[in-house]
C-alpha cells in the first residue's frame, strides 16, 4: 500500500477544521496542524482542542500565517496543505500560496472554502464580494501552477438544519416557520464531520488533482418545504407558515445591518437561487464525493433533524 501522504492542516481549531483533523488522524495520515502561541496562552477552549489533537497523534506546528518563515518551515514538512481558516482570514490566503510557491515541494492544496462552487453562484452583496474573492484566489492557485482540489460543501448542517433556518432562533420551531422563496428550491446540507471525511478522502486519490469535488449526497439534497415536512412528522404536529418573497428578502438584505445581511444573502444564494445544486457536474472540472467514495456511511438530512427532537 502506497505510503499516506503527510497533511498540514491551517486554521485547525475552526468550526469545519477540527474535524478535518480529525477525519486525517482517522484516516491514517501524518497529520500536522499549525498553531499559533496566541490561541494557545490566551483561548482556554481552544487551548483544550490543541492538547487533545497531541494526545491524538497531531504533530503540532507552531508558526502563524503572517511569519512567513514559520509558515514554510511548516509546509516543508508535508505533502498536502488544508486550509480551513474562517471568513475573517480568507484574503490571507495569499499568504498560504506564496509560502506553498516557496516551500516548492506541496503536491496538493486545498483552499478554504468549504461552501457552495465559486465559480457557479448567484449571490448578491455582501457576500458576492467574497465568493468572487474566492474564485479569483482559484485563478491565482491555477497560474501558480499548485496542484489543488476544492472542496465544494455545501450548506453546513449543523448551521442550518438546528433551528431550520430561521433566524434568530436557538431551536426549531414548534408553531410557526418562514420559509424563504417558494421554499421549493433543492439544496444540499451536509454534516461537518462527513465533509471532513470525504476532504481527506481525495487527498491521495489521482482523480481529484486539479478537481472540484462536490458533496452532493443524494439523500441530503432536499428542500426547505420538506425540510419542514420531516420536522412536522417529527414533532406529530403542522405549522404555520410564511412565505418570503425574493424580492421581499432583498429588500431585506439591503436594509439590514451586518452580519444579519450576510447571513440572509447566504441564504438567498442557497435556498431561492439553488447555487448548490442548479448545474450539471461535468468530468471535465469536477466529480461527485459520494459516487467516489459510496462506503461512506454519511448522516442524511432526515436522520439529523430527527435527532434535533
Amino acid at each position: 500500500m502506497a505510503e499516506k501522504s503527510k497533511i498540514l492542516i491551517i486554521g485547525g481549531t475552526g468550526s469545519i477544521g477540527r474535524y478535518v483533523v480529525e477525519a486525517s488522524l482517522k484516516e491514517g495520515h501524518p497529520t500536522f496542524v499549525l498553531v499559533r502561541e496566541s490561541t494557545v496562552s490566551s483561548d482556554p477552549v481552544k487551548a483544550n482542542l490543541v492538547e487533545t489533537f497531541k494526545t491524538s497523534g497531531v504533530t503540532l506546528v507552531y508558526g502563524d500565517l503572517f511569519d512567513h518563515g514559520s509558515l514554510v518551515k511548516a509546509i516543508k514538512e508535508v505533502d498536502v496543505v488544508i486550509s480551513t481558516v474562517g471568513h475573517q482570514q480568507l484574503n490571507d490566503q495569499t499568504k498560504i500560496l506564496d509560502a506553498i510557491k516557496e516551500a516548492g515541494n506541496v503536491k496538493k492544496f486545498y483552499p478554504s472554502e468549504f461552501g457552495i462552487d465559486m465559480d457557479r453562484h448567484h449571490a448578491v452583496e455582501p457576500i458576492k464580494s467574497t465568493f468572487d474573492g474566492n474564485a479569483q484566489f482559484r485563478r491565482s492557485i491555477e497560474a501558480a501552477g499548485i496542484p489543488h482540489t476544492y472542496i465544494v460543501s455545501n450548506a453546513f448542517a449543523g448551521y442550518f438544519l438546528p433551528t431550520l433556518i430561521q433566524p434568530g432562533a436557538i431551536a426549531p420551531p414548534r408553531d410557526k416557520v418562514v420559509i424563504l422563496g417558494d421554499g421549493n428550491v433543492k439544496a444540499v446540507f451536509n454534516q461537518e464531520r462527513d465533509i471532513a471525511t470525504f476532504t481527506i478522502k481525495t487527498v491521495d486519490d489521482p482523480r481529484t488533482l486539479n478537481k472540484i469535488v462536490y458533496i452532493r449526497p443524494p439523500k441530503n439534497i432536499v428542500s426547505f418545504n420538506e425540510i419542514v415536512v420531516i420536522w412536522e412528522k417529527k414533532i406529530g404536529r403542522t405549522l404555520e407558515k410564511e412565505y418570503v418573497p425574493e424580492d421581499q428578502l432583498l429588500a431585506q438584505i439591503r436594509e439590514a445591518a451586518f452580519p444579519v445581511n450576510l447571513i440572509l444573502a447566504i441564504n438567498h444564494a442557497i435556498l431561492v437561487k439553488g447555487d448548490t445544486i442548479n448545474f450539471e457536474i461535468e468530468p471535465s472540472f469536477g466529480a461527485e464525493a459520494s459516487e467516489l467514495y459510496p462506503e461512506v456511511q454519511y448522516t442524511t438530512v432526515e436522520e439529523y433533524i430527527e435527532q434535533l427532537a
